[in-house]
C-alpha cells in the first residue's frame, strides 16, 4: 500500500481492511472451525499440555499458535493446509514425548532435568547461576512454602519445567533468614542462635573459628551474619 492511500477518514479500510466487508463472517466461520480443530488437537496431545509446560510443550504451543492465526484472516489461504500441518505438530510431539518415555538421555535433551538448588540449607551457588535464579527468587517460593530459614530446608529441586519442590528438615537447626530486609520488624522476632552464624550469601552454617575472619568455604563470600532459629 502507498501511503497516499492512507486517510484516517478511511473507516473501511481501518475496520475490514482490504478484503470485502463480507469477508469478516467468513473469519468468524473460520475462526469457529480452527477453535474446534484445536481443541481436538490439544485434547490428542494429552494431559501434559494442560499442565505447566516444558520446553517443547512451549514449542509446540507457540508452533500452534502461528499455524492457526494465518488461515482465520487471510482470505486466499485455506483451512486444509492448517489442519495438515497441526496434524504434522501432532504426530511430531507424540513421537518425541514417545522416544522420552524410551529414553532417558532424549528426555533429558529434549524436557530438562531436575536440579538441586539448595540442600541441607545451604544454597547450591553455581546451580542458582546455571539455571539464572535469584536468591530473591529462591527465597519468595521459601516463604510461599511458609520456610522463615534456611535451616528448616532439606532440599529445594527445580524441575524440569520450572517450577519448585521443597523439603523440609526435621527437625530444622539454625540458619539463614529468608525474610526480606524491608521487614526489620518481623525479623527481629526471629530468634538467633547463640554463637553461629551463617553466610550471608549462601546460608553456610559456620561455627565462630570457622567466620573469624575467614571466607565461607561453600562461596567463598565474607558475609557473615548471626543464624536465627
Amino acid at each position: 500500500m502507498k501511503k497516499e492511500d492512507i486517510h484516517l477518514s478511511d473507516w473501511n479500510r481501518i475496520l475490514f481492511g482490504d478484503a470485502p466487508v463480507a469477508f469478516t463472517l467468513e473469519v468468524v466461520v473460520r475462526t469457529v472451525l480452527i477453535y474446534f480443530i484445536f481443541l481436538l488437537i490439544m485434547r490428542l496431545m494429552g494431559k501434559r499440555m494442560n499442565a505447566q509446560l516444558t520446553i517443547t510443550e512451549l514449542a509446540v504451543m507457540v508452533t500452534l499458535g502461528a499455524i492457526v492465526a494465518v488461515p482465520m484472516q487471510i482470505p486466499n489461504r485455506g483451512l486444509l493446509p492448517a489442519v495438515a500441518l497441526l496434524l504434522l505438530v501432532l504426530f511430531l510431539q507424540r513421537g518425541l514425548n514417545w522416544l522420552a518415555v524410551k529414553r532417558r538421555k532424549v528426555e533429558v535433551v529434549l524436557q530438562g532435568d531436575v536440579t538441586i538448588l539448595a540442600k541441607n540449607g545451604v544454597l547450591q551457588i553455581d546451580k542458582l547461576r546455571q539455571e539464572r535464579v535469584s536468591h530473591e527468587q529462591l527465597f519468595a517460593q521459601l516463604r510461599a512454602e511458609k520456610v522463615t530459614h534456611l535451616g528448616q530446608v532439606k532440599r529445594v529441586y527445580m524441575e524440569a519445567d520450572g517450577s519448585f519442590s521443597v523439603f523440609k528438615r526435621t527437625p530444622p537447626v539454625p540458619g539463614l533468614t529468608v525474610l526480606p530486609e524491608q521487614d526489620d520488624r518481623l525479623r527481629r522476632t526471629q530468634p538467633p542462635a547463640p554463637d553461629q552464624k551463617t553466610c550471608n550469601y549462601c546460608g553456610y552454617l559456620a561455627t565462630p573459628t570457622d567466620h573469624a575472619g575467614n571466607r565461607c568455604p561453600n562461596c567463598g563470600q565474607q558475609q557473615w551474619v548471626a543464624a536465627v532459629q
